[in-house]
């Protein structure tokens, strides 16, 4: 037989509750009703519950006294303290293990942020949320979405996992393990993350780091690229303030330059966006294609300044170049990428297949079209010297005061010495390689056609003065032209050679000072014009 307890109460006034201390409960009707509701009570009508600091309300509500145990029916609020707010169609409370599990549009609120979700996980205990069902947390900054969180009241801290996302109108945050404080803005990231900026498509990616949403700094320190317009910047650590435009990054760096194909490299590196400026020290190195085939220039610092259509890249102290057919080595570098023009400054030489290239200064063209070298200028005290064929102290010689050069296939083919032009060659017989005669030239201006790395054909330009000598009659001085120095020990003859730096450098040599002359001194007579350095005679 069914027993049924009725208890009406006027009001909204709770008269009646049960006699555990810590969990209080009160409805407008109370029923007790064991076939249907075996160990439990009925509530209807403005069901209260409070424990520990908890206060909960609905409409209709189940007490199971002898398990401690709450479920509450519709309209759900919860409210603990001051601070956190709850709603939900259902909720389940335990109250001996201070465990609330609410289902059915979950919205909760505390001062920082409010959640959403369908099935939500309170553990009073430990003062923590959890949910396993995606949830959608908004705070004045972002908004974040997950598959599966983890929210600490007392830190404010989400840890979110499982198809993040952190959005706000600048950035978009994508990663499948992060931990986000809703009171600071602060993102850190686990995993494989990337932020992407809504306004210009600039991308970071990382796959363990931190990100501050409110300011825009971020620093990673794992597998970090970081990918701007023109440029991807990629290092073991990545430092990036988003406002001021501003990245660095630190141990095994290479920035690609999207535009020109040209990729630097070093362990660190300084980049001002809104300056279109990198700067990269530390085994820094420079790579450029030209004609399928890598260069690499090494100096102790790089700079690369300008926008792609008027980039400049300078290259400072013990530079050093590679190429599978080209090497080079200064102390400085200039490279107009506009106009392909590179310019070598202090001590350079060049060397290309056999031959040993120096002056004062030394410039290489390329061809923009073609991606290959196109022509070679040496301007003052220019020098060519290449090892003769058999022989370890013997060389073939020319100098002048200018060169200047053509090259076919990457290789030089064509090269005219102007101003002060003299040479020493050795011939050998072409069937037997006996050296047969040495020949001594000096002229105004000659041209040479080579044919890989030897002279094919001499052409003299202007009237020469020449001395052949057989071998065994040449005098000594004869046999090096004045400021003859062989450089081979400097030469990078593989790629890891550029990063060695030389004990004996040539130095420079220092230009003679000339002193004003007194008034009443007699004038000096004026010197011929110099060479047009652009044109050829």
């Amino acid at each position: 037989m069914k027993k049924i307890f009725l208890l009406l109460f006027i009001s909204f006034s709770f008269l009646t509750f049960s006699q555990n201390k810590k969990l209080q409960y009160g409805a407008e009707i109370q029923e007790v009703d064991e076939d249907k509701y075996p160990g439990a009570v009925l509530l209807i009508g403005n069901v209260k519950m409070t424990h520990e600091g908890a206060v909960l309300t609905c409409k209709q509500a189940l007490y199971y006294k002898d398990k401690n145990f709450f479920k509450a029916i519709d309209n759900v609020l919860i409210k603990q303290g001051d601070t956190i707010t709850q709603t939900s169609d259902y909720v389940d409370y335990d109250a001996n293990s201070k465990q609330a599990l609410s289902w059915g549009n979950v919205v909760l609120k505390d001062p920082t942020m409010t959640l959403t979700t369908d099935t939500l996980q309170f553990d009073r205990l430990n003062q923590k949320l959890y949910y396993r069902s995606f949830a959608t947390i908004k705070d004045q900054t972002n908004t974040l979405k997950s598959k599966v969180g983890n929210y600490y009241l007392e830190t404010k801290k989400f840890t979110a996992t499982n198809r993040v996302t952190v959005v706000n109108p600048e950035h978009n945050l994508e990663s499948n393990h992060l931990d986000y404080y809703t009171n600071s803005g602060l993102a850190y990231l686990y995993g494989p993350s990337t932020i992407t900026n809504t306004q210009n498509d600039n991308r970071i990616y990382s796959e363990k780091g931190f990100y501050n949403t409110k300011t825009d700094i971020s620093y990673f320190v794992k597998n970090a690229k970081l990918f701007l317009k023109e440029r991807t910047v990629e290092g073991d650590s990545l430092y990036y303030d988003k406002k001021k435009g501003f990245a660095s990054a630190t141990n095994n760096i290479q920035v690609i330059d999207t535009v020109q194909n040209f990729v630097t490299q070093g362990n660190y590196a300084e980049i001002f966006e809104l300056k279109d400026s990198l700067f990269i020290i530390d085994k820094a190195v420079a790579i450029s294609i030209i004609d399928k085939d890598s260069m690499f220039v090494h100096g102790d610092k790089i700079l690369v300044t300008g926008k792609p259509e008027n980039r400049i890249v300078r290259t400072f102290n013990n530079v050093k170049i590679f190429k599978s057919d080209l090497q080079g080595k200064c102390d400085s570098i200039h490279t107009d990428q506009k106009t392909g023009l590179t310019r070598m400054f202090r001590s350079p030489v060049i060397w290309s297949d056999s031959n040993q290239i120096t002056g004062d200064t030394i410039h290489l063209l390329t061809n923009l079209e073609t991606e290959k070298l196109d022509s070679l200028k040496v301007l003052n005290n220019a020098f060519i010297v290449s090892k003769d064929s058999l022989s370890k102290s013997d060389f073939n010689q020319i100098k002048g005061r200018n060169m200047f050069g053509k090259f076919k296939d990457n290789k030089l083919r064509l090269l005219l010495v102007k101003g002060n032009a003299e040479s020493v060659y050795y011939n050998r017989n072409e069937q037997t390689n006996e050296l047969e005669t040495i020949t001594k030239e000096i002229s105004s201006n000659i041209e040479f056609i080579l044919d890989k790395g030897q002279i094919e054909t001499i052409k003299y330009l202007k009237r020469s003065e020449g001395t052949t000598y057989p071998p065994s009659k040449l005098p000594e001085e004869v046999k090096q032209l004045s400021g003859f120095i062989w450089r081979e020990s400097e030469q990078p003859k593989k790629k890891e050679d550029i990063f060695i730096k030389d004990k004996n450098t040539p130095k420079e040599k220092k230009k003679e000072v000339i002193k004003p002359k007194a008034a009443l001194e007699p004038k000096p007579k004026k010197k011929s014009k110099k060479t047009n350095l652009s044109s050829k005679e």
